[in-house]
């Protein structure tokens, strides 16, 4: 919609440097990993262990920005860190059942957690590693990218067939259309603006707020309790967000005069004065 009507333009990887080229490739591979390495492990162990698993990841990033020099991780961040990872415990391993048994399997555990280090090492490159490239295109080549290593794979395996049900049982196909639109690509675009505007670190936080969403819509449209340790790490979850959002990153503390032609404006710089911007494109 936005190249129809001239808001955007085609943007293709050839125009990139090379080490533009370079980020859009480790992006591509660590979405594939990730979905690989995550459904895998959800096979293997109960999704409420993968979750706690793989949700370590805020903490990665956090890691790699310091050592990087885009954040430094004063008392107050620390702060917000630790209510963020307690509250998405307080969340996720309240869903834990121990008198259904918890599955604990050894490679269950590290497939979630190598899901965890291709999520930290996405959001990483992600941050200022292909910023020519707007936020949607970039999502439409690395959900591309996923799909295929996924239908590669299911083929070299001999599941092909299990990947071709949606179109032997038409009914399947609004979920998969529902589900692959409202819970991939709209998320996947929104998460990527959101790193490039905020940075890794605040927006990985804000992602902890995921399984809470998850719990609130289970009680909605399941009818399942919530639990009061359910709420508190919500609310945890919520209040690391507003105190992560009121620092500045390392980065971002001084600004840089504009020097170039603006005939081509940055795409993030766009996507950010869309957000901001009432009326904006």
């Amino acid at each position: 919609w936005r190249l129809s009507r001239g808001g955007e333009r085609l943007v293709s990887p050839r125009e990139l440097g090379g080490r533009e080229r370079r980020s859009l490739a480790i992006a591509c591979a660590c979405a594939a990993g990730l979905n690989l390495a995550m459904f895998t492990s959800f096979d293997r162990i109960t999704i409420a262990l993968a979750l706690l698993c793989f949700y370590t990841y805020p903490a990665m990033v956090a890691t790699l920005d310091i050592a990087m020099g885009r954040e430094v991780l004063d008392r107050t961040k620390w702060i917000a860190l630790g209510l963020a990872l307690g509250g998405m415990v307080a969340v996720v391993a309240s869903q834990l059942d121990p008198a259904a048994g918890v599955t604990v399997d050894g490679l269950g555990v590290a497939l979630a957690l190598v899901a965890a280090v291709c999520q930290a090492i996405f959001v990483t490159v992600s941050r200022g590693g292909y910023r020519r490239i707007p936020a949607d295109q970039a999502t439409t080549l690395i959900l591309a990218s996923a799909v295929v290593a996924c239908l590669v794979l299911a083929v070299v395996t001999g599941t092909g067939a299990a990947v071709a049900l949606p179109l032997t049982q038409p009914s399947l196909l609004p979920l998969l259309l529902f589900t692959g639109l409202f819970a991939a690509a709209i998320p996947s675009v929104g998460f990527l603006i959101g790193i490039r505007v905020i940075g890794g670190m605040r927006a990985g936080v804000v992602m902890l707020f995921e399984p809470v969403v998850g719990v609130a819509l289970a009680a909605l449209l399941l009818g399942e309790s919530l639990q009061p340790i359910q709420l508190a790490g919500g609310l945890a979850i919520l209040v690391a967000a507003v105190i992560l959002q009121r620092t500045v990153p390392l980065g971002d503390r001084h600004v840089t005069p504009v020097t170039g032609p603006l005939d081509h404006p940055d795409p993030v710089e766009e996507e950010t004065l869309a957000l901001r911007v009432p009326g904006g494109p």
